[in-house]
């Protein structure tokens, strides 16, 4: 997987992921200084050639998102305006997502303005994993390639060789995750039905599905505030599920978030790594998994324009 005509930089956002990418690729990082003047602007230095090279950006917008985003922007624009060949931002999380329609009037829709901004600045092409809405892609007047950490999920629980399996989704939003989940390990689903009274609440109307006698996963792409995971979960062990396990594409972990998963009813709780987990955050329950190899694998057949496809299954 050794190339010459490619490099990947890192911004501030998850270091730890692009040096794991990056070596998997036989590559070091490439040599840019992100830091900020003193008065909070964010300055880019990058250190080393990258006329017509094919620049990988590894970069997630999570917390500060507005930071880690102008982050991404500026290095695109040193990298453009150095005549670098071709522009990959490597963003496993999107930040701004959850906006991605006018749910009511005068709502702006944020997933659609980060895009622009990306295609603005001079990124040639977007990877991404696991976006809120898969429409999302359509925002973009680039290639986006949209990996699925689906795949990385469900071969660990495939491993564990459980039986008497249901895969839950936590809202009706989830259920395509659920049943693309539940085919391998050949199990049926159950839908939680909630409703969100505000933005990061949610409560507990009914079950849809058989859980009860059953070792339940819930599913989701994100984890934010806990609230509907937990509340998903308390309810599936009330109402007779055997076992509760979660797991999650993003980790965001916001607010209450770690105090609201150790006092639930999950035993087990799947992460994968697109965001920086803090030793702070990482709980006795949590099991973090790479998807460094993923995108190592990707971004390596994006640059010698092999298909990408197959990577999805």
């Amino acid at each position: 997987m050794k190339h010459s005509a490619f490099k990947v930089f890192a911004g501030n956002s998850h270091p730890e992921l692009a040096e794991e990418i990056a070596s998997l690729m036989g590559k070091p990082l490439g040599e840019a200084k992100v830091a900020k003047f003193s008065d909070g602007e964010i300055s880019v230095n990058l250190g080393e050639t990258v006329r017509g090279v094919d620049c990988y950006i590894v970069q997630s917008t999570c917390d500060p998102v507005n930071d880690n985003l102008m982050e991404l922007l500026i290095m695109i624009d040193a990298m453009k305006r150095a005549s670098a060949g071709r522009i990959n931002a490597v963003i496993p999380y999107y930040g701004y997502a959850r906006q991605d329609r006018k749910a009511k009037a005068r709502d702006p829709i944020t997933a659609k303005l980060v895009a622009d901004m990306l295609v603005a600045a001079g990124a040639d092409r977007v990877v991404t994993m696991d976006l809120h809405a898969a429409q999302i892609q359509g925002y973009f007047n680039i290639p986006v390639d949209h990996m699925l950490g689906m795949p990385i999920i469900t071969k660990y629980f495939k491993d564990q060789q459980q039986d008497n399996l249901v895969i839950v989704s936590p809202d009706h939003g989830s259920v395509p995750r659920a049943r693309k989940m539940a085919e391998p390990l050949n199990c049926p689903i159950a839908i939680v039905d909630k409703r969100r009274p505000e933005p990061n609440k949610s409560e507990i109307m009914n079950i849809i599905g058989d859980i009860k006698g059953k070792h339940c996963i819930l599913i989701d792409d994100m984890i934010d505030t806990a609230g509907t995971i937990t509340n998903a979960a308390n309810a599936l062990k009330d109402l007779g599920a055997l076992s509760v396990r979660a797991a999650a594409t993003h980790a965001v972990l916001s607010g209450p978030a770690i105090e609201r998963i150790e006092n639930s009813a999950i035993e087990e709780l799947v992460l994968l790594n697109t965001l920086p987990i803090p030793e702070e955050k990482r709980i006795p329950k949590m099991k973090i998994l790479s998807v460094a190899p993923l995108f190592a694998e990707a971004m390596s057949r994006i640059h010698n324009n092999e298909t990408v496809s197959k990577l999805f299954d």
